[in-house]
């Protein structure tokens, strides 16, 4: 158990020696086997493979910073914020309170990050608990905090808590990245993204990295 953030012990799913998850390779030679644009894809990235990012306080408050605006600018607001709030900890954010619009944040954004630390604070989120919990239910207690909707929270299950079969149907690079690769750059829909994942299970994170890959070499991140 590591002591999360929020003061509460947090636990972390267990990584491999490089730090992928410990199903990685196993997801890898499922998929190739069985679909034939991964048996192309998945070679193409050699031994790069997801990685956690930070623990669930900073993570959210990131992903929340980032929301619709360029990875650039939200590099430079995170920056700014980490300023105002170096160790990142709830109390440390309420403290900071509405100054923290000077960092360039929205008000709105700086409403949600305030709520955000103050579900954390009171605990009204169990980050201890959600190693142990579904994912459903991690993304339904997420979704309590105001700002965060159902990608932002499949975005917190694919990179903090690993999880290896979440579908993120509402994100437009994974839809890209099907249209590409399995329809000549055709549009999908939800329902063909579906058709095409069912055959990923129960891999679907994998899959959705290398399709995000596919589409930017870049490391993904929130």
């Amino acid at each position: 158990m590591a002591a999360g953030l929020s003061g509460m012990a947090t636990a972390l799913p267990p990584t491999g020696p490089t730090g992928s998850p410990l199903y990685w390779e196993q997801a890898k030679l499922e998929l190739m086997k069985r679909d034939r644009i991964m048996k192309k894809l998945i070679p193409q990235f050699g031994d790069l493979h997801l990685q956690r990012r930070g623990e669930p306080f900073t993570t959210l408050a990131r992903s929340i910073i980032g929301q619709q605006i360029s990875v650039r600018a939200a590099d430079s607001v995170w920056q700014k914020f980490l300023l105002a709030c170096p160790k990142c900890t709830p109390l440390q954010v309420l403290k900071a309170g509405e100054s923290l619009a000077a960092c360039g944040l929205s008000r709105r954004k700086v409403e949600y990050v305030l709520d955000l630390a103050e579900h954390f604070r009171a605990r009204r989120v169990h980050a201890d608990r959600w190693a142990g919990m579904d994912d459903e239910d991690v993304i339904a207690e997420l979704q309590q905090i105001r700002g965060i909707g159902r990608w932002t929270a499949e975005m917190f299950l694919i990179f903090n808590l690993l999880r290896p079969n979440i579908l993120p149907l509402d994100d437009l690079g994974l839809l890209r990245g099907i249209s590409i690769n399995y329809f000549s750059g055709d549009p999908v829909s939800r329902s063909d993204a579906r058709e095409v994942a069912a055959n990923w299970e129960p891999w679907r994170t994998v899959a959705t990295w290398y399709l995000w890959r596919s589409m930017d070499p870049a490391p993904m991140a929130i």
